[in-house]
């Protein structure tokens, strides 16, 4: 049997769905990297809502989706923008997130890290308003019992005058936090609204205020996450942070190569792209921890033209693609995103990541992935 699939110019071509998964099996967490996905949500498909009403999530499959995270070993990352914080996904949304996912980890004994933002925040606001934004925030997971991840705020980009600010602001929350925390460095790429953050457009100058954020308070900081998509940046960053302070990979586009490392130490995970390929990239880790790395790059390097597909420019749809792969894979009964951005990407887009996800063997059940790749293909006028 083959699928016509519609390829960037529009023309159809025939492709072959493969018959098999991979057989990939649930397994404890792992012992030389410390891994989170950041994870989607799903959206209540029922729900008489609008794009700009407050997101209706479907809660019993958005935790049953942590559930199948957790039990192939990976750690969660809560309402990060996989969870599209501040493109669907309000403060109250993402606090309620936080608190059922929370305690959805204790249950089980998943591991959960959750995003502290200042997204409550809907205009301009001082510094004064940014750091109690950030505050709130954060009390919110801590009494969940979830470790914090210090989110980049586009209230505070736009609020600061320079570096100076930023190190104000960021002291004064590490300064006050139970636990050490995650301090998250996205870049424009993924939300251009943060152009400019730590007070500089030149990355070298902003990366020089952001290590002096870290080694003021070393002991308050777990670890960086860095989504910039340069593998060499985050490698210089990564040697040049205080001992004990780890480093999170959040580069969709070479993360095996930053995973493994080299002679000089290497970067642990927390990716948007281990939303789909939870399972795939447990059995790597897996085979990473008992010193093969030839055998985690053979099985994670082939995965990386679905990453860079997923996050092509505008890579702040991505959240797109990762909702669709799941509903091809039997993680949902719909193909339906909170604030509708279901139509942030193009048909040959959906057939290009349908394409190389089958390729891996990603879909447990490869016959429901075809059927409904041909429903959306039929929605959009391609009858098989």
């Amino acid at each position: 049997m083959t699928i016509q699939l519609p390829d960037a110019s529009g023309a159809l071509r025939a492709y072959e769905p493969r018959q098999e998964p991979l057989a990939l099996t649930t397994g404890s967490p792992f012992t030389s990297r410390t891994v989170f996905s950041a994870a989607h949500v799903v959206a209540d498909p029922f729900a008489d809502v609008s794009p700009d009403s407050p997101a209706a999530v479907d809660w019993d499959a958005t935790l049953a989706f942590r559930r199948h995270l957790w039990s192939h070993g990976l750690g969660v990352a809560e309402a990060m923008d996989t969870a599209q914080r501040g493109m669907g996904l309000d403060w109250a949304g993402a606090a309620e997130l936080i608190r059922r996912s929370a305690a959805e980890a204790t249950s089980v004994g998943g591991r959960i890290a959750c995003g502290v933002g200042t997204d409550q925040l809907t205009g301009p606001a001082s510094l004064a308003e940014v750091r109690a934004a950030y505050e709130e925030q954060l009390a919110v997971v801590e009494q969940s019992g979830a470790q914090a991840i210090l989110m980049a705020s586009r209230a505070l980009a736009a609020a600061a005058s320079g570096p100076e600010d930023y190190l104000e602001v960021y002291g004064h929350l590490l300064r006050q936090s139970a636990e050490p925390v995650v301090l998250h460095w996205l870049g424009p790429m993924f939300d251009p609204a943060l152009e400019g953050y730590w007070g500089s457009s030149d990355l070298d100058t902003a990366t020089d205020t952001f290590l002096e954020v870290i080694s003021a308070h070393p002991d308050k900081v777990d670890g960086i996450k860095v989504s910039l998509l340069d593998a060499q940046r985050e490698v210089d960053l990564r040697r040049r942070l205080p001992d004990g302070v780890r480093c999170y990979t959040g580069d969709d586009f070479n993360y095996p190569e930053l995973i493994a490392g080299d002679e000089q130490g290497f970067s642990h995970a927390l990716l948007g792209i281990f939303d789909p390929l939870g399972p795939l990239a447990a059995e790597a880790v897996r085979v990473l921890d008992t010193g093969d790395v030839a055998g985690f790059r053979a099985l994670l390097d082939p995965t990386v033209d679905l990453s860079r597909h997923l996050f092509q420019t505008p890579t702040r749809f991505y959240k797109t693609g990762v909702v669709f792969l799941a509903w091809l894979a039997g993680h949902q009964s719909h193909f339906t995103m909170v604030g509708g951005l279901q139509s942030a990407r193009s048909l040959p887009h959906f057939a290009k990541a349908y394409e190389l996800a089958d390729g891996l063997g990603l879909f447990p059940d490869p016959k429901l992935a075809e059927e409904r790749m041909k429903t959306l293909l039929s929605v959009y006028g391609v009858n098989q």
